[in-house]
């Protein structure tokens, strides 16, 4: 073995892997309890060693360079070496089992997470798994979940985020609904549809407003604080409604209208408390359910 070619210093590997999770060295060093120029200093000393620049800027983030997706996936082999070494140092390396707490918006819980459950019972079936229907991000930064799927990006320092990639929603109807009432034509008037929305109403109608939409004050008379009802609503032809487009697309009796008027574009994060670096069993999870999200094909990059 020579030795004196295995010089890298694992501080400096801590720092890599964390400013690429994070996506700033500010971020990166509140993860590592470190100070910004210390964590910027550790970057720099491994571009230097390695000679290659690892991160350039793409906006407000930081993104790692072709080089720097290179070495990446070698880091972080490193990283669950060593977090193995600690594990059995600890006496704690054991069969992957326990429970994993994921949280959810409640349309995601009820559509999308059952499919990972099965997967993921073929894949590690010791884990015990709690879903749970939530759209707050507090439930991580108070310990009540392990893992959170939100559609905006999780800030608070304690959290690990990574960007699964987005999805659209439109408003949708079924096609028997369609067949009864008419579909709308180039001019975007949707007078004498019925629209189902949430409790918060105005927000739709000042969205289709804004996009040239015409729709009558009647047209707003069916309301629901469930996604999971509204949708089933839209199932069952009583109406129209907005939803994401992963989640209709599970749905083939349904169409999209005035898809070139009104389009909203959603992004998909996951999030994770900081113990993500050090429990195998929620690691596991967080990794197979980041797969399978991607694996799905529904959620753009």
């Amino acid at each position: 073995m020579e030795w004196k070619t295995v010089s890298y210093d694992w501080n400096q590997i801590r720092a890599f892997l964390a400013t690429a999770e994070e996506g700033s060295f500010s971020a990166a060093a509140r993860a590592l309890d470190l100070t910004q120029p210390t964590l910027g200093r550790q970057i720099a000393a491994l571009e230097d060693q390695l000679g290659v620049t690892l991160f350039s800027r793409q906006g407000r983030r930081l993104e790692p360079t072709a080089a720097g997706l290179e070495l990446l996936e070698h880091a972080q082999s490193m990283l669950e070496a060593a977090n193995l070494l600690s594990l059995t140092a600890t006496g704690k390396a054991q069969a992957i089992e326990g429970e994993v707490s994921i949280s959810a918006n409640e349309m995601m819980t009820a559509y999308v997470l059952p499919g990972f459950v099965e997967k993921l019972r073929q894949t590690a079936p010791r884990i015990e798994v709690r879903l749970i229907a939530s759209d707050s991000v507090s439930d991580l930064t108070k310990r009540e979940a392990d893992i959170a799927i939100r559609h905006v990006r999780p800030e608070q320092p304690d959290l690990i985020a990574r960007r699964i990639g987005h999805t659209k929603a439109h408003i949708y109807a079924s096609s028997i609904y369609l067949d009864r009432v008419g579909r709308p034509g180039g001019d975007g008037d949707l007078t004498g549809a019925q629209l189902i929305t949430d409790e918060n109403r105005n927000r739709l109608k000042h969205a289709m407003t804004e996009r040239g939409l015409i729709c009558d004050e009647t047209g707003f008379r069916i309301m629901s604080s469930s996604r999971i009802a509204i949708w089933e609503m839209v199932k069952l032809s009583i109406g129209a409604a907005v939803m994401t487009d992963d989640i209709a697309a599970r749905e083939p009796g349904v169409e999209t209208l005035c898809a070139d008027r009104l389009s909203f574009s959603i992004p998909v994060w996951m999030a994770a408390h900081k113990e993500l670096r050090t429990s195998r069993r929620i690691r596991t999870v967080f990794d197979l359910l980041a797969d399978h999200l991607k694996e799905s094909g529904r959620y753009r990059d």
